[in-house]
């Protein structure tokens, strides 16, 4: 495993880290057992970071983790998230009792002292702006109820944004190869500001396995199925905002990227890592077989200088036109 500092923090955290919405819920049929057991080959193999919200599984994803961490609270580093639980354009959802309590019932359930990241889950900009939230935030690192806050983000402008403001440490993206545009003004100043980079949905929801068909079907608890095209929440969260039918044709384009590199999925999230902006990658899984094969990206050769000429130039003229919804 290797390891890339948090921003300008403390915290070392593995290149390959794992986010649990999918064993929260949301993702179709999860088994908590194969869940636990792949926390801890996750574990096994030097993993030391893991991403969470209080809305996967209502909870139950932090309750996962608390099982799965249990004794090992000093070396495995847990993020999570609020504010979803709520409604997010209410002032009142980030006011300090609110906060507070976010918190409180986040830190019960995954069974800690104390949260190492917690970010605001997707917040409007708005909200950001009026900055009360925070001065929450700051009360309870002072407190050390968290030791780091930071802010998921649906857009460059917000994440811009944040980077105003001195407390916030981490910004969580979505960034794939089907989603290339934080990288050209938000990465370099969020370096620059010496703040982390925490890639979440590396793979567009599964879009570049190039597993899917434009026939694949989901489950009705799948975001999948019911938040296809944004009717739920942001349409960027699903297929990286993608229409799935264009979605599955682009990725059928991209097959070549997993010649030589083991798969397509691999592939995809090497090259995330050769961005040298980006903390850690934060692909989901429900089971044993996709944390190794996630943790396999470690292995894979890098991109020629012409190969990643070849895919940037695919997302600028064949990708960016499709994209739905904030961004």
């Amino acid at each position: 495993m290797k390891y890339r500092q948090l921003g300008d923090t403390e915290l070392r955290i593995s290149e390959v880290s794992f986010g649990t919405w999918a064993i929260g819920g949301g993702w179709g049929e999860a088994n908590d057992d194969e869940s636990i057991r792949g926390l801890h080959r996750a574990m096994e193999a030097g993993v030391n970071f893991f991403d969470t919200a209080d809305v996967y599984g209502s909870g139950h994803a932090e309750e996962l983790l608390a099982k799965a961490t249990k004794g090992k609270e000093d070396e495995v580093h847990i993020a999570t998230k609020f504010c979803r639980s709520g409604d997010i354009h209410d002032l009142a959802t980030y006011s300090e009792q609110a906060v507070r309590q976010f918190a409180e019932n986040s830190l019960k359930r995954l069974n800690r002292e104390r949260i190492d990241l917690y970010q605001i889950h997707c917040p409007p900009l708005a909200i950001l702006k009026d900055g009360s939230v925070f001065e929450v935030l700051e009360k309870l690192k002072a407190e050390g109820k968290i030791r780091h806050y930071g802010v998921s983000v649906e857009t460059v402008e917000e994440g811009l944004f944040c980077l105003t403001v001195p407390g916030v440490k981490a910004l969580q993206v979505i960034f794939n190869l089907f989603r290339q545009k934080p990288a050209d003004l938000l990465f370099p100043q969020a370096n620059a500001a010496g703040v982390g980079i925490l890639v979440r949905l590396p793979l567009a929801s599964g879009l570049l396995t190039g597993k899917f068909t434009t026939s694949s079907t989901f489950a009705a608890d799948d975001h999948r199925n019911f938040n296809a095209n944004g009717d739920q929440f942001n349409v960027g969260e699903t297929f990286a905002g993608l229409p799935f039918t264009k979605g599955v044709d682009l990725a059928q384009e991209l097959a070549w990227i997993g010649d030589g590199r083991g798969n397509m999925a691999r592939a995809a999230m090497r090259w995330i890592l050769e961005n040298p902006h980006i903390t850690c990658i934060i692909p989901g899984f429900k089971n044993v077989k996709q944390i190794e094969d996630n943790l396999a990206t470690l292995e894979v050769p890098a991109f020629t200088s012409e190969e990643l000429v070849r895919l940037k130039s695919f997302y600028t003229t064949d990708v960016h036109a499709h994209i739905r919804g904030a961004y």
